[in-house]
C-alpha cells in the first residue's frame, strides 16, 4: 500500500486531477450536476479510462454526501425510486461496454457525448411530452446504460427534469440524490467485477478531499435566485473540459 501511495503521488498530471476534482465539485455544489461531464474528459487524458471512471465514483461519494439528508427532504421520492431502480437494471449492460471499450475510443466518446449533452442543455432541447412514470422508468434505463458505458448518467435525467413541472429546488434535490445512488451502484458493480482496487482506488481517495471542498463551497454560494447564472458558469466549464478532451483524442 505505501508503494502504491507513493506511486500515486508521483503520477504525472496528479495536479490536474486534483484541480479538476475541485472544480467539478464546485459546479456540482451550486448547479447540482456536471461532475462527470467536467472530470472525465480531463481525467481520461491522464489515466486509463476505466481508472478514470473508478476515480470518479470513489471521489464522488464524499462530495455530495453532506447535501443528501436535505435533498431527500426536498426531493420527489417516487420519481427518485423509479429512476434508481431502472438504472440498477440497465447498469450492467453499460458496464460490459465500458470494460471492453478501446481507451482511445473512450476518450473520444466521452468528449463527444459531453458536448452533445451540453448543446442540448444550452439550446433548451428537452422531452416535450408529459412526464409520466413510464417516461421516468425509461429515462432511468437510458441513464443506466449511458452511465455504465461512459460514466455520464446525469444528462438524460437533467433533460427530463427540465421538462417537468417541479420547482428548481426539487429538481436539484432529485438530481443530487440520484447521482449519489448511481455512484453507490457503480461502486458495487466495479467491486463485483474486481475493478475496485489498487491505483485507481487510491487516486479516488486522494482527490476526494478537494472534490468535497468544492461541493461545500458550491453549496454555500448556491442561491435559487441565481440559478441561470450558475447554469451559465457550469456550461462554460463543461465546454472547456469537453473540448480539451476532444482535442487530445483527435490530435
Amino acid at each position: 500500500m505505501p508503494d502504491l501511495l507513493a506511486e500515486a503521488l508521483a503520477l504525472p498530471g496528479l495536479g490536474w486531477l486534483v484541480t479538476t476534482a475541485f472544480i467539478a465539485g464546485l459546479v456540482r455544489g451550486f448547479a447540482g450536476f456536471g461532475t462527470a461531464l467536467i472530470f472525465l474528459p480531463v481525467a481520461a487524458q491522464i489515466i486509463d479510462p476505466v481508472w478514470a471512471v473508478t476515480v470518479l465514483i470513489v471521489m464522488d461519494l464524499a462530495g455530495p454526501a453532506p447535501a443528501i439528508p436535505r435533498a431527500l427532504k426536498d426531493g420527489h421520492l417516487k420519481d427518485l425510486m423509479r429512476l434508481v431502480v431502472a438504472t440498477a437494471l440497465a447498469l450492467p449492460f453499460g458496464l460490459v461496454a465500458l470494460f471492453a471499450v478501446d481507451p482511445h475510443l473512450f476518450k473520444l466518446a466521452v468528449s463527444v457525448i459531453s458536448l452533445i449533452m451540453l448543446a442540448a442543455l444550452m439550446t433548451g432541447k428537452r422531452y416535450g411530452g408529459e412526464v409520466t412514470p413510464p417516461v421516468v422508468w425509461t429515462t432511468g434505463g437510458i441513464a443506466g446504460v449511458l452511465g455504465g458505458a461512459a460514466g455520464i448518467p446525469g444528462p438524460p435525467v437533467i433533460l427530463l427534469y427540465m421538462a417537468s413541472s417541479h420547482p428548481a429546488r426539487v429538481i436539484r434535490a432529485n438530481t443530487t440524490v440520484y447521482l449519489f445512488f448511481f455512484d453507490l451502484m457503480m461502486l458495487a458493480g466495479f467491486f463485483f467485477a474486481g475493478r475496485l482496487a489498487g491505483m485507481p482506488l487510491i487516486l479516488g481517495v486522494i482527490v476526494m478531499l478537494p472534490n468535497l471542498l468544492g461541493n461545500l463551497v458550491g453549496g454555500a454560494v448556491f442561491h435559487p435566485g441565481y440559478e441561470s447564472l450558475y447554469r451559465g458558469v457550469a456550461y462554460m466549464i463543461i465546454a472547456a473540459s469537453s473540448l480539451s478532451g476532444l482535442y487530445a483524442a483527435l490530435f
